[in-house]
This record gives C-alpha cells, structure tokens and sequence, in this order.
C-alpha cells in the first residue's frame, strides 16, 4: 500500500522557505518604487508649457498616482501573504490546503508559494 503524503519534509520546505524569501526581498524592492513613484512631486518641468497641456499632465499624474497606490497596497499584501507562508514553515504546516487538509501539489506551490488552497479547493470555491 502506498503512503499518502501529508506534508513537505525539511528539506523541502528550506527550499520553500528560500524561494518565499527571494521573492519577498524583489516584493519590497519593488513596493519601495512604487512608493517613491507616488510620494514624488512630480514636477516634470511643464511650468513654462502651455495650460491645456499643464492640466492634462497633473490629470494623468493623479491617475498614476492612484494605480501605483493600488498597486502598493497589492504588493503590501503579497508581502503578507509570503510572510504568512513564512511562519507556515516554521509550524511545519506550510503545503496543507485549509479547505480539504491534503498536501497542495509542489508545482504549484512553487509557481504561487503563498497559496493555501490545492486545485481541487479552488475549483470547489467557484
């Protein structure tokens, strides 16, 4: 009879562990760009351009503001998402599905390493 495996070994999830880390270090790097993209005046020299074109900049420097803060808050939350992944590694639950309690496929796992749900949990939740 084959055992079913019920969780990721050591050796496994130290390579989780490393993948979580790597990319929560490119994570914030990239939220630090966001945030200085949106926290920037914003002067692009069109004080001596003319008003028409003035306006239409300060009207798409207030959009890209908004979708870099957007974006910031979705990247702040990935960030928690693989930090949450991080302690599920340390309590040696990480790769359990919460839904049905088996393993999640390592596949996956590495292509979304903060995920919580397998497949079969995902299709079930549509």
């Amino acid at each position: 009879m084959t055992k079913i495996k019920t969780n990721y070994n050591s050796k496994e999830l130290s390579e989780f562990k490393k993948l979580i880390e790597d990319k929560i270090y490119t994570a914030q790097k990239d939220l630090t760009l966001l945030k200085s993209s949106y926290k920037n005046d914003g002067n692009n020299g069109t004080d001596d351009t003319s008003p028409t074109f003035k306006a239409f900049e300060e009207g798409s420097e207030t959009m890209s503001k908004e979708a870099n803060t957007q974006l910031a808050i979705r990247q702040e939350k990935f960030i928690r998402d693989l930090k949450s992944a991080l302690v599920r590694i340390e309590n040696k639950t990480y790769g359990i599905c919460r839904v049905t309690g088996k393993l999640i496929q390592k596949e996956r796992l590495m292509l979304v390493p903060h995920a919580t749900l397998s497949i079969e949990a995902k299709k079930i939740q549509k």
